[in-house]
C-alpha cells in the first residue's frame, strides 16, 4: 500500500483503498507512527568496544545530550536501511557501512501524536571514510567511548538511545523492544 498526492492509501496497483481519507484516522482514534534509524558506529579500542557518540545542539529534541553519531526521520519512499545509510552520509561523512540491524523500537510518551515512534537501530563495524562531524550547527561534537557499561557513557544520554546502548552491550536486546509503556 502506498500513499498518493492527496494523502489517500493506494493498493500497489494504484487503486484508491474506498473509504479512507485523511480525516478518517482521526475519526477512528488511529495516530501516525513517526519512523527514524539511528546507526552506531562500534569500533575494538584499547580497553574493547568503542561506540561512536554525537553531543546534540540546537536541534530543539534532546539537546546537551550524547546520541548516536547518525540518525535521523526516515523519508517518504525510503526504507529505514536506505535512511541509516543516507543520515551516516549527511551527518557524519561515512559511507559504505556495512550495517547490522540490532531493534526496532517502539516507543511513546504518551503525549501528542508526535510521541508515537518507531526507532529501527544498527551498527557497524565497517565503513568507508573517517567520520567527522557534518553538520557542527547540530552537533557539539563526536566522541569514541568505551561499551563497557553505563558507568563508561558520557552523560546525559538520550534515554532510549541508553537502553540501546545497554542492551547492544549485554548482548539482551531483541529484535523488537519498547520505550516508554
Amino acid at each position: 500500500m502506498t500513499a498518493d498526492v492527496t494523502g489517500s492509501p493506494e493498493i500497489s496497483d494504484g487503486t484508491p483503498v474506498a473509504g479512507y481519507t485523511p480525516g478518517y484516522a482521526a475519526e477512528h482514534g488511529r495516530f501516525t507512527v513517526i519512523p527514524a534509524s539511528y546507526v552506531f558506529l562500534l569500533r575494538e579500542g584499547e580497553h574493547g568496544t568503542e561506540v561512536l557518540l554525537q553531543l546534540r545542539r540546537n536541534t530543539g529534541y534532546m539537546d546537551d545530550h550524547w546520541a548516536a553519531a547518525a540518525a535521523g526521520h526516515v523519508e517518504r519512499g525510503e526504507t529505514a536501511l536506505e535512511a541509516a545509510r543516507r543520515e551516516a552520509a549527511e551527518e557524519i561523512d561515512v559511507h559504505d557501512a556495512d550495517l547490522t540491524f540490532v531493534t526496532a523500537m517502539q516507543r511513546t510518551r504518551h503525549d501528542l501524536a508526535i510521541d508515537e515512534r518507531i526507532d529501527f537501530f544498527f551498527t557497524a563495524r565497517s565503513w568507508t571514510g573517517e567520520p567527522r562531524v557534518v553538520e557542527d550547527a547540530k552537533c557539539a561534537g563526536i566522541r569514541w567511548v568505551p561499551l563497557t557499561g553505563l558507568d563508561s557513557l558520557p552523560q546525559p544520554v538520550v534515554p532510549h538511545e541508553r537502553a540501546v546502548l545497554l542492551g547492544i552491550h549485554d548482548g539482551t536486546l531483541p529484535a523488537y523492544s519498547t520505550f516508554g509503556f
